[in-house]
């Protein structure tokens, strides 16, 4: 299976580079010339992960016809473009392995609906879980939810990314493994924002939990499986980014506890805090299924620039409840 990876960031490159981790052939397209040109010529992507040599079997190339060759197609766009991105490319029915987490503004579509949207004919699969692009990249050990409906399909696509330091787990709940993935960008910017107001380890710690409630319920609603948000496509990607500098999201909302504005934080256009598109329009759907999620609510309050001591305060006076 000749895999084509779209997108040349961090984790399109890292997710290339697990591709081609015994020599296989793998086509990756990018937007920038620099990046292109760095992975042909010096097997590096310097400008997303600079220090990682990369495998000299992945070609890069800024052309999509390139990726006509490819049996599947990993699509690591941004969810705010992978409608754009999927538009210009004649797909057919090769499966699409959907890598990025977010909700479309203005449909309010998961990437999962929007490739189906685009490509009706396409497989689609999901990719999601615990991952920091330069760990994977590095080849340490990561576990990661592949979820397709097709199980045969979710078999050879597992058989094919599968490394000794890369573990996908099977699954068939793609909606579930969609919703952990862009819930969790949302609640890690509200961890980082624990640490930069220096609301200390006991807050972190009950704002994982009532976030993970949330993330739950939601999913719940959305046709999710309890178990899934409970794996590591839910949880174990909540727990990870809510707890290091290494996630952009938890860097965004560490910025923001610190008293810094959103638009400051958000001008480096080389990286891309997911969190911050996902959670306005996860909030508008939240109230379209009638689904209460307070921490989501707060973190659309401090993009919009409201003072993070309100906010907080607001969240510890809201009524007292059972814990469910």
């Amino acid at each position: 299976m000749k895999i084509g990876v779209i997108g040349g960031g961090a984790w399109g490159t890292a997710l290339a580079q697990v591709a081609a981790h015994r020599g296989e052939h793998v086509t990756l397209w990018a937007r920038e010339p620099e990046v292109v040109e760095g992975i042909n010529g010096a097997h590096e992507n310097r400008l997303f992960l600079a220090g990682v040599p990369l495998s000299p079997s992945i070609r890069a190339t800024a052309d999509f016809a390139d990726l006509a060759t490819s049996d599947a197609l990993l699509v690591v766009a941004p969810a705010q473009h992978v409608r754009g991105v999927l538009a210009q490319i004649d797909v057919g029915t090769r499966p699409l392995v959907l890598c990025a987490k977010g909700i479309e503004a203005g449909t309010r579509s998961l990437v999962g609906e929007v490739a189906r949207q685009v490509h009706p004919q396409a497989p689609v699969a999901v990719l999601s879980g615990p991952t920091f692009a330069h760990e994977v990249a590095a080849g340490l050990p990561t576990a990661v939810t592949l979820a397709v409906a097709d199980e045969a399909l979710g078999s050879a696509l597992s058989e094919r990314l599968a490394a000794p330091h890369f573990r996908p787990y099977a699954s068939r709940d793609v909606v579930g493994a969609e919703i952990g993935g862009a819930v969790k960008n949302v609640l890690a910017i509200a961890c980082g924002v624990v640490e930069g107001a220096g609301l200390g380890q006991n807050a972190r710690a009950a704002l994982i939990a009532r976030g993970f409630a949330e993330m739950t319920r939601f999913g719940l609603a959305r046709g999710a499986r309890a178990e899934t948000l409970a794996g590591l496509s839910g949880l174990g990607d909540l727990v990870l980014t809510c707890s290091s500098t290494s996630s952009r999201n938890f860097s965004l909302g560490l910025g923001l506890g610190q008293g810094r504005a959103a638009a400051e934080l958000l001008a480096d256009r080389r990286t891309v805090a997911e969190g911050a598109f996902t959670a306005p329009v996860l909030r508008e759907a939240a109230a379209e299924a009638d689904v209460d999620m307070p921490v989501t609510a707060a973190v659309c309050r401090l993009l919009e620039g409201a003072p993070v001591r309100e906010v907080i305060d607001a969240l510890l006076a809201r009524p007292l409840r059972q814990e469910v």
